[in-house]
């Protein structure tokens, strides 16, 4: 029986024309699904009983269902949801003044290895479906919209931005995460704006492509390192797709980006990668790219060998890359006291043999 989370907005109208009936029933159940949040059929008030009889024998609405839901000393808050099999991933959400963003998981651990990151050290299982990856958002707004009042709706968000940052490398996982990605822009959806919608890679150049076509929305790419050879060492998947690759590859995606600038995610690594030199090539490298850069606190977490860049150290990086006209912002560490932050997240990771071929 098909999961109706599973079904991006085309695929949902395609399968009730398989169904016998008309797209506008497509558009009403997707709008009752993900705009309102209803899970049951019979409070799907606008379809005809009949259908809705036929709704309940031949599919389902199944989220993830959420194990703990636990809220940090400044306001950030952690999901843990079970995807089966004993594999379990993670989703934060983080308020700010005038926004709320939900970092979202789309693999069960990441294949990537990526040398400072707790989900790389926790092996991979499989990607997540669809209905997995929306799921989150789905679930995360129900929790965070409880005890609101007068509400006939999401009209008024909790969430207004979304980041694909969680577990996992999106783009490793391609078909699943556009699937979830159109659902999030879609009107009838989540009607997020491709400016506040976020994937986030450590550089898969071909999926980069492919996203600039099939569905463009705000790009950040892992970056962390000014050359290949301490980028082999920290960021694995740079030893196929080197530094050049990858920055040709932003200049092709910024022709369709919502955007006008990519977002270089740089976390800092105390005597790895914070020295000036270090600030000085990366301009040099990303002098053709039209960037900013998010520079990351290291969250360490047990095993690591890295160390976080000591303050001072961290604003006189800041310092060049803004002296020569770029803007450098450095991440405020949120969920800390939950392993929330950045790199952090973990989840539960079964049969973390298996890989992935990127």
């Amino acid at each position: 029986m098909p999961n109706l989370l599973d079904f991006d907005p085309a695929q949902m109208t395609a399968w009730f024309a398989d169904q016998g009936e008309k797209p506008f029933r497509a558009t009403q159940v997707l709008r009752w699904l993900h705009h309102f949040g209803v899970a049951d059929f019979d409070a799907m008030t606008n379809i005809a009983k009949s259908l809705r009889e036929k709704l309940r024998g031949s599919a389902q609405i199944k989220p993830p269902a959420v194990i703990s839901d636990r809220m940090s000393g400044d306001g950030t808050r952690k999901f843990l949801f079970d995807v089966g099999g004993g594999n379990a991933v993670e989703t934060v959400f983080i308020p700010e003044s005038g926004r709320g963003t939900l970092c979202v998981s789309t693999q069960a651990g990441c294949a990537l290895e990526c040398a400072f990151c707790s989900t790389g050290k926790q092996g991979f299982n499989r990607n997540l479906t669809t209905a997995e990856i929306i799921g989150q958002l789905w679930q995360a707004e129900r929790a965070l919209e409880q005890g609101k009042t007068g509400e006939t709706g999401r009209d008024e968000r909790v969430i207004s931005n979304v980041v694909l940052m969680g577990m996992g490398e999106p783009l490793a996982n391609f078909e699943n995460a556009v699937a979830a990605l159109r659902l999030m822009l879609d009107d009838n959806a989540y009607g997020l704006s491709r400016r506040r919608v976020t994937v986030s890679t450590a550089g898969l150049v071909p999926a980069m492509d492919r996203l600039r076509e099939e569905c463009p929305v705000a790009l950040a790419v892992s970056l962390h390192a000014p050359n290949d050879a301490l980028r082999n060492a920290l960021v694995p998947i740079n030893q196929k797709y080197p530094l050049a690759e990858l920055m040709a590859a932003c200049r092709r995606y910024l022709e369709k980006a919502p955007r006008d600038f990519i977002t270089f995610e740089y976390v800092m690594l105390d005597g790895v990668n914070d020295h000036e030199q270090d600030a000085h090539s990366l301009l040099a490298l990303t002098r053709q790219v039209p960037c900013k850069f998010n520079l990351i606190p290291f969250n360490p977490f047990p095993g690591t060998r890295y160390r976080r860049s000591k303050s001072e150290r961290v604003r006189r990086f800041a310092d060049i890359l803004m002296g020569a006209g770029i803007v450098a912002t450095t991440r405020k560490t949120r969920g800390e006291d939950i392993d929330a932050a950045c790199g952090q997240l973990a989840g539960q990771v079964q049969d973390k043999t298996r890989r992935v071929t990127i």
